[in-house]
């Protein structure tokens, strides 16, 4: 193999390659910075849908380019060839940035004895198109960015029950019904009698709550006081820490 042919491959897969992390890093930092910022990418546990775009479209891609580029090879050859890779990977792009758009963080919703990330899949259609409809102030649209919301259960006892009896069964929980949602603000009297210290919660194991204590305390903050609540998603829950008397939310910390 001659030094020309080498220097073509190597010039072929650099461009492949820019080409690719430019569209890829355009896709995901958008879904990113709009929706997925933190906690949300830790919560909703994505990390396994971003690595096959990244081995798609970083590695297989400019990899296959790199095997296939020759100078010797007919230019209308080599285009079709690169041409089929580029479609694959456009193809996994598009299936993976679907995949992350219908899963992006809508809430962070307060809900009886935590806090929960509501992804947009976790809504209930029916209930959302019944929210948009009445016109309710936190009904999701299409261009809507994570909101903090409290979300109770109804007052009516017979509505509440359904509502529990749905969530056991494997169907939407309150947290997927935007017609009983409610401003943060509005629940920080209910929010302020679930805190917890983080001995006393058991969403965590015991040696999660023994890192967590240590991390507490080495960011000054109190670790045996009632001022903690977990944080859950579809990843492993983080714990958010209150301020008792403001109930401004001062930290996440990772177990």
């Amino acid at each position: 193999m001659t030094r020309s042919t080498n220097w073509f491959r190597l010039k072929a897969f650099g461009l492949h390659l820019l080409a690719s992390a430019t569209v890829l890093s355009l896709s995901l930092g958008t879904l990113y910075l709009g929706w997925y910022h933190w906690p949300g990418w830790y919560l909703t546990g994505v990390s396994s849908v971003t690595a096959v775009l990244a081995g798609v479209d970083l590695v297989l891609g400019p990899l296959l380019t790199l095997i296939i580029a020759n100078p010797r090879k007919p230019r209308r050859e080599l285009a079709r060839d690169i041409a089929v890779i580029g479609f694959i990977q456009l193809a996994a792009l598009a299936y993976g940035t679907i995949q992350l758009w219908n899963g992006r963080p809508l809430y962070y919703a307060f809900s009886e004895n935590c806090l929960s990330v509501v992804q947009a899949y976790d809504l209930d259609p029916a209930d959302v198109a019944a929210a948009r409809r009445d016109h309710v102030d936190l009904a999701p649209h299409w261009y809507s960015v994570p909101r903090w919301i409290w979300a109770p259960l109804p007052a009516d006892s017979a509505q509440s029950d359904q509502i529990m009896r749905s969530a056991l069964t494997g169907g939407f929980d309150v947290t997927g019904m935007p017609r009983y949602f409610k401003p943060w603000n509005q629940g920080l009297p209910a929010l302020r009698a679930q805190l917890k210290a983080v001995n006393d919660i058991n969403f965590f194991t015991l040696e999660e709550k023994k890192i967590l204590a240590q991390r507490m305390r080495a960011a000054g903050v109190a670790a045996d006081r009632k001022n903690a609540l977990p944080l859950t998603g579809r990843g492993r829950p983080l714990l958010a820490v209150f301020d008792p008397e403001s109930l401004r939310m001062t930290a996440l910390f990772e177990g």
